[in-house]
């Protein structure tokens, strides 16, 4: 065997090469000299995604991208391994494969990872509002809110530690010096200067999450296997076949059943040009809400009927826990404001999502069942 490629955990290829993110065709070749030996190096078209912020993606092919074959080649975002565990992303890339929820991972390599390409294209915005479609997603996330962990062994929430992590690393770096590309790096929006004053800093963000998670811990919501990064550039929507596939699983991981949701109507709103009033209406939740539960009692073998007080009652934890979302992404989004290379004003987005959260925090932890009465 070629003494630049290993084995690693449940005998996943490892390439050990380094793709430089400026110039990466050359590294890309090496490692499709492993994965597509048959291919000539000639041949090989490479179509850089542009819709990531925080890695680059590139899908390589012979002949047309949606043909069998292709490969995407997933460069690390710089320093990305300081709050995300690239084993751990591992292994839920082979977790939802073998429930056929996922694409094939092929390898690793030093700086990133090559996967199956999975054919459609990635789901634009506005669809997020289309019944046809957002019952899909709803039914795809019930399906993989089903599977079980390994030997049924009891897990905990991934969003404490997580945020933990962030702050813990806010606080070590907070008197780091900008990086180069940082300094010079212009926004693809106008930055507000005055804003980024007004960010809270780490004791006020730190004693804020405390009283989040005891506040949260009261709702009894189920930890169940969770994408919990599921905008619309994570999701694969193929027309022809009438379905759905969630991609990226660096935040993959065992958390909160309302977090995953929550975070998914967050995303509504929108990445670059973050509004909230983009945010899915009462009536739309509650219909998403009905198809996620009937998946979610299918695939957990229970009976499918779905109530109305079922659905006001999960519709009142997600709302709690889309404050948490909207407050572990400003962490995030602070975090990659110090450490990414990627062309973005990650400093206005943190505002955009702690903003919301402050605005949003007392109104939805007030919620209570007696509180809501809705007409069908």
């Amino acid at each position: 065997m070629d003494d630049k490629v290993l084995e690693a955990g449940n005998q996943l290829l490892h390439v050990d090469i380094h793709v430089d993110e400026h110039e990466p065709r050359r590294g890309i070749l090496e490692l499709l000299s492993k994965l597509r030996p048959h291919w000539k190096a000639e041949d090989i078209q490479m179509k850089a995604f542009t819709e990531g912020i925080t890695n680059q993606l590139i899908g390589c092919f012979v002949g047309s991208l949606q043909e069998p074959g292709c490969v995407l080649v997933r460069i690390n975002g710089r320093m990305t391994e300081l709050y995300i565990s690239r084993d751990r992303e591992v292994n839920m890339f082979q977790v939802f494969h073998a429930h056929g929820c996922g694409p094939e991972i092929y390898c690793s390599f030093q700086n990133g990872i090559c996967y199956e390409f999975i054919r459609g294209s990635v789901l634009e915005d506005h669809l997020l509002q289309q019944p046809s479609i957002y019952r899909l997603i709803a039914a795809e996330m019930g399906r993989i809110h089903s599977i079980p962990p390994k030997h049924n062994l009891p897990v905990g929430p991934l969003i404490w530690t997580k945020m933990t992590h962030f702050l813990t690393l806010m606080q070590s770096g907070a008197n780091s010096a900008p990086t180069p590309t940082q300094r010079t790096r212009s926004c693809i929006f106008p930055c507000s200067r005055a804003a980024v004053q007004d960010m809270p800093g780490h004791e006020v963000l730190s004693a804020e999450m405390q009283s989040l998670r005891r506040r949260l811990s009261q709702t009894d919501s189920p930890i169940v296997l969770c994408h919990n990064d599921l905008l619309t550039k994570n999701i694969i929507y193929n027309s022809t076949e009438n379905m759905v596939k969630f991609i990226d699983y660096e935040y993959a991981d065992y958390n909160y059943q309302a977090f995953d949701i929550g975070n998914h109507f967050n995303e509504f709103a929108g990445v670059a040009d973050v509004d909230y009033s983009r945010y899915p209406s009462v009536a739309l939740q509650r219909d998403w809400l009905t198809a996620y539960l009937e998946s979610y009692k299918h695939n957990t073998g229970r009976e499918v009927t779905v109530t109305e007080a079922e659905v006001t009652q999960l519709y009142i934890q997600v709302c709690k826990f889309s404050l948490a979302s909207n407050f572990f992404w400003g962490l995030w989004a602070i975090l990659q404001s110090r450490f990414s290379s990627i062309d973005f004003d990650f400093q206005r987005y943190a505002l955009m999502r702690l903003n919301y959260y402050f605005e949003k925090k007392e109104e939805y932890l007030g919620l209570t069942m007696s509180k809501l009465t809705f007409s069908r």
